[in-house]
């Protein structure tokens, strides 16, 4: 019996310890709401994290911008995540939860693409309430899940810089909110550290207002901003295999075709304009291993396989994620958790357009095939959690 605590204790920790590799998925994905805390035993648990990813993409091929070549201009980032669960009764336990979900950024020495951008970034922010209802079988349990969520949306740009400078001209900031829902069903046998589970998580549809600036002066009718950022489903796995060993997986299907475009428009400045995407759905798979080496410290090894979603629009490719995880309990009744992946983002080019520019044209395929390197980026991840 004690050999097989020992793959219960386990099997906790390890999908947290995976959010190293899985914070740059493909797309704009970012962070999963931590509802595996559901699960933990405990009447109330707190489980916090942020993960640093630092990406690495170069411009191969630039016509229009040829000194961007070379230049890495993709933004560092740190997602966060927490997680407060409150048993309500033997059945019945809830979730707070609060992560960024999505988000993007890019910063350019000098002026890039048609609209002269220097910066450009946003971030969406989940805060979420989730709550699971268990029901006890002759062998192991069946969990109902279901919750509802906010989505903080922020977007900011400088653009507007002459070709060859990095004199900005152009400034918008544009906000929204709004509200989506999650349900999912788990079976689990805890004594030998058995759950799988499906949750399926609604989208959302972004249509933000806010502030434009030209030369530092505000511009009457400010900005707006419209996108459709997807649904998803995953599937998720872990079993003892041995006695203080575990394996585990998940396979997530996230439905980036609905997001065919980032559209702005400037009133004031007649300009509406958008990253052009047209992305196909993603597909991100993840297997590893755990083992818990004695009472305090436990660790694990992943890789994780995420399908670039481009379609020749623009430039998100494969992506290719190893990395190690190591848990230890304290004196105090808490856990410490450390991550760190090396991440590698393939090459891929733009196809849809032709190699030739006219400025001001309609056609949104007269502009230049651009292509980025493969390269290696990293991620680390640490975080904490104490029940009571």
């Amino acid at each position: 019996m004690n050999n097989l605590r020992l793959k219960a204790l386990l099997g906790a920790g390890c999908f947290s310890l995976v959010f190293a590799g899985s914070a740059h998925a493909g797309g704009f994905s970012r962070g999963t709401a931590d509802t595996d805390i559901l699960f933990e035993d405990g009447n109330f648990n707190m489980r916090t994290s942020v993960t640093y990813v630092a990406p690495t993409r170069k411009y191969s091929v630039n016509p229009m911008n040829p000194y961007l070549v070379g230049e890495n201009y993709s933004d560092s980032y740190a997602v966060p995540s927490a997680a407060v669960k409150f048993k309500l009764t033997d059945s019945l336990s809830c979730a707070g939860t609060l992560t960024e979900s999505f988000g993007g950024g890019a910063t350019w020495s000098r002026s890039s693409g048609t609209l002269g951008k220097l910066n450009e970034d946003f971030t969406m922010y989940e805060y979420g309430a989730t709550c699971g209802l268990k029901f006890d079988l002759s062998k192991g349990r069946i969990w109902l899940i279901g919750g509802v969520y906010n989505e903080v949306t922020d977007y900011n740009l400088v653009a507007g810089a002459p070709l060859g400078t990095n004199i900005p001209v152009l400034g918008v900031s544009l906000h929204d909110s709004n509200f989506g829902w999650r349900a999912g069903i788990a079976y689990e046998i805890p004594e030998i550290a058995l759950r799988t589970q499906l949750m399926y998580r609604s989208g959302v549809d972004i249509n933000a207002t806010g502030t434009a600036s030209l030369l530092g002066g505000n511009l009457p009718g400010g900005a707006t901003g419209q996108a459709n950022f997807p649904q998803s489903v995953e599937f998720k796995a872990q079993t003892g295999i041995a006695p203080g060993w575990l394996a585990y997986g998940s396979v997530k299907w996230t439905n980036w075709s609905v997001t065919e475009a980032l559209m702005l428009n400037v009133p004031a400045l007649s300009l509406n304009s958008g990253n052009l995407y047209f992305w196909r759905d993603g597909w991100t798979v993840t297997g590893g291993i755990g083992h818990k080496f004695n009472d305090e410290i436990s660790g694990t090894v992943f890789a994780t396989y995420d399908r670039g979603v481009s379609t020749g629009w623009d430039l998100t490719g494969d992506s290719y994620t190893i990395g190690t995880g190591v848990s230890m309990k304290d004196k105090l009744g808490g856990e410490l958790r450390l991550g760190v992946a090396a991440v590698y983002l393939a090459s891929v080019s733009e196809t849809q357009y032709n190699n030739s520019y006219v400025p001001g044209s309609p056609d949104p395929r007269n502009g230049f095939n651009r292509s980025v390197q493969g390269d290696w980026g990293y991620a680390l991840s640490t975080g904490y959690s104490i029940k009571w």
